[in-house]
């Protein structure tokens, strides 16, 4: 059976199957299952084309890592088949335990189980199903290999996993200041004691790229309001979660309803030899369907909820660079209490929430992207840099909002 196939994709054009084994990989359920996770979570909300799924960014991770790798090879780096086999094993499942809208998963129906936890479990899983030919993909993954740049490949802050997920989110949300140049990035990379780095003349790509980072952050991931959906979907797991724990009987698909009705944590996926098996199960499917029928649903708070997110009628949103006063929380939080004639005090939470977040475009204090200057030295590219606010750049922002319903 030929192996070697060809796949159109929207961004690079045709991606090849480099490996038998990568094809295997691709076929199994556990990957085919990520056709069925966006991989925006609910940013279509916002932007109405990023429909695109994990499936479409591993693969797409998958096809940056064959060029990097093939880079590096011409700049005299030894690269065992092997070794480029299993990089690209590592890129291609690194974001194979996603559960469906992945961040809000793990802040309601698991306990603190973070995905590439799953991800390791689901690689260690496919290497005993594999016998045993993903063993040095996780060890690179891991960072446990002795060739550190390998790992830094899948996983630092110039990635070939951020290179194509900004490459391809810019494209499907159509915002184009996010716009990198992903072929220059490669062409520029070499390695340099085990480190991976840029050479010099690539500085004002690697420039780009952060900057680009730092805007498709606040302009996507975190645009206000897909921040405030997902907050609205976190509310909307809780109070299943809370009403399942009471004992309420509530309609889900059989892999949610287990996640609802047990509480789950990562030392559970290694005591319960089915429990990974079920989380595979999980997708956005689950989530949609149980949200269409939780709108009609006794309980007027999860109705409220899911009937916000499916027909987006979503609460609005206030962004501020101060922490809100507790005075402006109060007189929103009274206004809608007396709107929404709110007799339970418990249930205002899912009404009116506060919190924070943060970004960084650049963390100064952890795998640093170096640039390879014309002496061979290498520094950090903040100081390799002659664009002003590149440092500044490295700073956490951080802005408080504050969701309720927009009737209010």
């Amino acid at each position: 059976m030929n192996k070697r196939k060809i796949i159109n994709d929207p961004v690079y054009g045709f991606i090849t199957i480099p490996y038998e084994i990568i094809y295997d990989i691709v076929e199994h359920p556990w990957f085919q299952r990520l056709r069925r996770i966006q991989q925006l979570g609910l940013s279509h909300l916002v932007y109405p084309g990023a429909i695109h799924t994990r499936f479409h960014h591993a693969l797409g991770a998958m096809h940056l890592m064959g060029k990097a790798i093939n880079v590096l090879r011409t700049k005299g780096k030894e690269i065992t088949e092997k070794e480029a086999e299993a990089a690209t094993i590592a890129i291609l499942l690194h974001d194979i335990g996603h559960g469906p809208f992945s961040h809000a998963l793990e802040k309601t129906i698991l306990t603190n189980v973070h995905h590439e936890e799953l991800s390791i479990l689901f690689m260690q899983k496919l290497n005993r199903q594999l016998n045993n030919r993903l063993s040095l993909a996780i060890d690179i993954f891991t960072g446990k290999y002795h060739k550190k740049f390998l790992h830094q490949l899948v996983s630092s802050q110039l990635d070939v996993d951020r290179l194509d997920y900004l490459t391809r989110d810019s494209y499907f949300t159509g915002v184009h200041e996010g716009v990198i140049g992903y072929d220059r990035l490669i062409e520029m990379m070499d390695v340099e004691n085990d480190e991976l780095v840029i050479e010099q003349k690539g500085i004002y790509s690697v420039e780009k790229f952060i900057i680009a980072r730092r805007v498709m952050y606040w302009q996507v991931y975190l645009h206000k309001t897909v921040i405030c959906a997902e907050q609205m979907l976190i509310k909307t797991l809780k109070r299943a979660k809370y009403l399942a724990k009471s004992g309420t009987h509530l309609f889900a698909t059989p892999a949610l309803h287990f996640f609802l009705y047990h509480d789950v944590e990562l030392k559970d996926f290694n005591t319960n030899v089915e429990l990974l098996d079920m989380y595979a199960h999980l997708d956005d499917t689950d989530i949609y369907a149980s949200l269409k029928e939780w709108e009609r649903c006794d309980d007027k708070v999860l109705s409220f909820l899911s009937r916000g997110i499916i027909n987006r009628k979503l609460f609005r949103i206030e962004l501020e660079s101060e922490p809100i006063s507790a005075q402006k929380i109060n007189k929103i939080t009274s206004s809608v209490k007396s709107a929404y004639n709110i007799q339970d005090e418990f249930d205002l939470q899912y009404y009116v929430f506060n919190d924070v977040t943060t970004n960084s475009a650049y963390n100064l204090e952890a795998n640093n992207i170096n640039i390879q200057l014309r002496s061979r030295n290498v520094v950090d590219v903040t100081s390799a840099s002659d664009h002003l606010n590149l440092a500044a750049l490295a700073g956490t922002v951080v802005k408080h909002y504050i969701c309720y319903p927009k009737e209010n």
